[in-house]
């Protein structure tokens, strides 16, 4: 028998899909659950501006992560795992 090979691309729109919709229903849900709104911003409080005089760069990355979406992120990993 052969093995199943697994597409990556899948898990990774699986984890995104799982991430947004989780964040949706913890913003939805948070009036009732108020554990889901709590969240945690990762990254850069201010972006990092680099002058080159010819070129002018901006650097920036934030991440807000909420509980409703690391519970999505684990259902999505559950589901790809299923597949």
């Amino acid at each position: 028998m052969r093995a199943r090979t697994r597409n990556p691309w899948i898990l990774f729109l699986l984890l995104i899909t799982g991430i947004v919709i989780g964040g949706i229903i913890g913003d939805l849900l948070s009036d009732k659950v108020p554990l889901l709104a709590y969240n945690y911003a990762i990254g850069l409080k201010s972006p990092i501006h680099l002058d080159l005089k010819v070129i002018n760069l901006t650097f920036g990355l934030a991440i807000d992560v909420s509980v409703a979406s690391v519970i999505g992120l684990i259902i999505s990993v559950f589901i790809y795992r299923k597949l």
